[in-house]
């Protein structure tokens, strides 16, 4: 079968573990739907509030929590699943969450009334939290260096795309079948994830490798983790450069529409676009990875991120942006991204060889507690301006160039 693979002599092993060198293709395309399944889940069925809020009697706000406590959920089942596999190891966690999504993605179909599908949700995003941890770390268990950056940029570019496509997917799915029946869909890919987990993911941690000593040791390996400077320093570049992404996502629709009177459907074409650019530039990075280095790679995209950013931010605050020059800023600043999803990731979770699933853990939950922050910061300034957007977009890329510089100093530059 065809796999993504390292050359031999960039093969490492950890001790207690059998290293390998690739990972079967089949095997990459489980991992990334595990990587699509949270932001499917999350954005489907944004489309049907208006509907669901009039089916189910209640107001637009409830509504919306399902949205919030799905994304609590997400972020709590990754801080509680990834330290734990680190010791009953990746297999059973991941096929007992997958099981429990499938179960609860059903639940929402058929939630009675609002409450239900908030509780459902919660639940929902908790179990789907395995599959987001846990793929990464099961990367992590199995091929390091380059090979791992190729892999990881593969699955940031689903994890990219799958938020742009989601909405667009509920909307064509709305009509015909509601928005319960975007919940059957999610279902139906709850149990592909389920079956690929079982029939093609085998356990990648070996017992010999898997921490003892029950809760206490759990405690030990995060203190361990979250001690790691160069760990906390890559997984902030990560995190901080995912607030980029998600200001200009929770931001570029009024942006764009409200502020430089863009029709929807033109709106739809240029957000299509800068996930073209974005999917583009981690292939790219896939293949430049091998010869140059995730960490070379990393220092240009964020640099590139910055930069763009920083001339959006002059631009938005000096009001002399135009259409033209916010659709070119916009779509170089999220082509940046491209090289450093993918690379900060890997060389992040390297950094914590014998807890990969807590360090997995402090990744996830931290790009998705910063982007619960950053969505209602994009509309303190009301819906016409860019500067608020521009704002979080420039902060977050340049606290990201910080954590690299200064908590990752002494790193070569082909780690």
């Amino acid at each position: 079968m065809p796999s993504l693979s390292t050359p031999p002599s960039r093969t490492e092993t950890r001790p207690g573990r059998t290293a390998t060198r690739s990972l079967p293709v089949l095997a990459v395309l489980v991992l990334a739907l595990l990587s699509a399944i949270a932001p499917l889940a999350t954005d489907m069925y944004l489309p049907g509030f208006p509907t669901m809020a009039d089916e189910l009697g209640t107001d637009a706000a409830s509504v919306q929590l399902t949205l919030t406590t799905f994304m609590a959920g997400l972020a709590i089942g990754q801080l509680v699943i990834g330290p734990l596999s680190d010791r009953w190891g990746r297999r059973r966690p991941l096929l007992i969450g997958a099981a429990v999504c499938v179960i609860a993605s059903a639940l929402c179909a058929v939630a009675p009334n609002v409450g239900a599908l908030i509780a459902f949700r919660f639940l929902q995003g908790f179990a789907g939290a395995a599959g987001v941890v846990l793929g990464r770390a099961i990367v992590a268990d199995t091929v390091r260096g380059a090979a791992a950056a190729r892999i990881f940029s593969v699955l940031m570019t689903i994890g990219g795309i799958a938020p742009v496509v989601a909405p667009l997917l509920g909307g064509a799915l709305l009509g015909p079948v509601g928005w319960r029946g975007v919940f059957v869909v999610l279902t139906v890919l709850a149990l592909v994830m389920l079956a690929g987990s079982f029939f093609v993911l085998r356990e990648s941690l070996p017992a010999s490798a898997r921490q003892g000593g029950g809760l206490a040791a759990t405690f030990r390996g995060a203190r361990t983790v979250l001690s790691n400077r160069q760990f906390l320093g890559y997984t902030l570049a990560f995190v901080f450069s995912f607030g980029t992404l998600f200001g200009y996502i929770s931001a570029s629709p009024f942006v764009l529409q409200t502020v430089f009177g863009l029709s929807s459907g033109w709106f739809s074409v240029a957000f299509a676009a800068n996930a073209a650019g974005v999917t583009v530039a981690s292939l790219l990075n896939a293949r430049l990875v091998g010869r140059f280095g995730p960490r070379r790679l990393l220092v240009l995209g964020l640099g590139s991120l910055a930069t763009w950013s920083f001339l959006l931010f002059v631009l938005a605050v000096t009001g002399t942006l135009a259409l033209w020059s916010v659709l070119v800023l916009l779509w170089l600043t999220i082509f940046s991204l491209g090289f450093v999803m993918g690379n900060a990731t890997s060389l992040a979770i390297a950094q914590t060889p014998s807890a990969a699933g807590t360090g997995s853990a402090v990744i996830g939950a931290g790009q998705f507690a910063l982007a619960a922050v950053v969505s209602p910061l994009v509309g303190l300034g009301g819906e016409g301006t860019a500067v608020p957007m521009a704002i979080v977009m420039v902060v977050s890329a340049v606290v990201s160039v910080l954590a690299l510089a200064f908590l990752t100093r002494g790193a070569t530059s082909r780690d």
